[in-house]
């Protein structure tokens, strides 16, 4: 592994020697690419020079202590700096094996996220909204750019369905556990015995694909515009601005009426669509790669329950890893970086795993 480092190293030396270069300012496309290269690598290279640096502490340590030390106050600081160096060096050898496991190559990409009502009606939708609220505070937190798509509401307030894109760096690499069915406890407004219901919400994360990724022939199309419906002032129900597109091949729909552009309708449900696609594709890909070896942290599929939110209890608790919180008010909120983390941490560790079986 330390000869890996090694010539990644030298490949990051060799990518700032050519950034300074005149040729490269004058290419935004290259320099640009040059850029995401080297923040790529820049975690790797730093963490294995502080690892070379604290290698060198504790060899010189070592060859002092081979010496021969007479003063032993000057001994024992040189056994506690040695220790602290091993201690270092250690950690950040776990370190660097994580940041050198195969990189998701959607980290980086925009999501699209769907959420729809499942089992249990108007409580299902009511939590649909309290999902879609926690996801759009979530994305605000890390100054990322939140914009509907498509929204299908009920008349108490709650989501039938709603589609919505969330720009930012590092969108999937966050994002990308939250796919597959919520479930719900509580007891609902209307509930005059409070009794403790259970409903359940769909939620599927998309990466954002790009017009390379997914070529759609226009010929398996079915174009169709309808007007808007839901809240909108006097717009709604004027004019045909709402689009609904289906592809023919595969039966997807996407309906996108946000807009009152019927173009930037089309436009965002052609993303919607591509994307969606390009789901497809992904997961046949993962499934015949990994048909035999499943993640710790689930499939992804959108029938996998993967999380509980127990509000008489104010917990939440993720059965993929086993986590239980007590903070369910700070997770609705937004808050949902200690749930991703260790949803984060148990993937590396699986693929850490695996790698070792596997002898990579």
């Amino acid at each position: 592994m330390l000869d890996k480092l090694r010539r990644i190293e030298k490949q990051y030396t060799g990518l700032e020697a050519r950034m300074e270069q005149p040729e490269t300012w004058a290419d935004p496309d290259t320099y640009s690419e040059l850029t995401r290269e080297q923040r790529r690598l820049q975690p790797i290279v730093e963490a294995f020079r502080r690892y070379e640096h604290l290698e060198d502490t504790a060899r010189e340590a070592e060859s002092l202590l081979a010496g021969g030390v007479d003063d032993a106050e000057f001994r024992t600081m040189l056994r506690e700096e040695l220790q602290q160096a091993k201690d270092g060096m250690e950690q950040l050898y776990r370190q660097m094996q994580v940041l050198l496991l195969p990189r998701d190559p959607n980290d980086e990409r925009n999501v699209i996220v769907e959420i729809r009502g499942g089992v249990g009606g108007e409580e299902s939708a009511l939590f649909a909204h309290t999902l879609y609220r926690m996801y759009a505070m979530y994305a605000d937190a890390h100054k990322w750019r939140t914009e509907i798509a498509n929204l299908s509401e009920t008349e108490l307030g709650g989501i039938r369905e709603v589609s919505f894109l969330i720009e930012g760096e590092g969108a999937w690499s966050r994002l990308k556990f939250e796919s597959g069915v919520h479930r719900v406890q509580r007891v609902p407004e209307t509930e005059a015995g409070g009794r403790i219901h259970t409903s359940t919400v769909t939620v599927a994360v998309l990466p954002e694909a790009d017009e390379v990724d997914v070529r759609i022939d226009p010929g398996e199309l079915q174009i169709d515009t309808f007007r808007s419906s839901g809240a909108g002032g006097q717009h709604v129900n004027k004019t045909e601005s709402a689009i609904r597109i289906t592809h023919l091949p595969t039966g997807m729909v996407v309906e996108c009426q946000d807009e009152r552009s019927q173009y930037k309708n089309k436009d965002r449900a052609m993303k919607i669509l591509a994307s969606r696609l390009y789901e497809q594709q992904r997961q046949k890909q993962e499934a015949a790669i990994a048909a035999e070896r499943r993640s710790q942290v689930g499939t992804g599929m959108r029938n996998e329950r993967i999380r509980t939110y127990n509000f008489p209890q104010g917990r939440v608790t993720d059965h993929r890893i086993g986590l239980t919180l007590y903070r369910l008010d700070q997770i609705l909120n937004g808050d949902l970086d200690e749930l991703i983390d260790a949803l984060v941490t148990a993937d590396q560790a699986e693929k850490l795993r695996e790698q070792a079986e596997h002898g990579n």
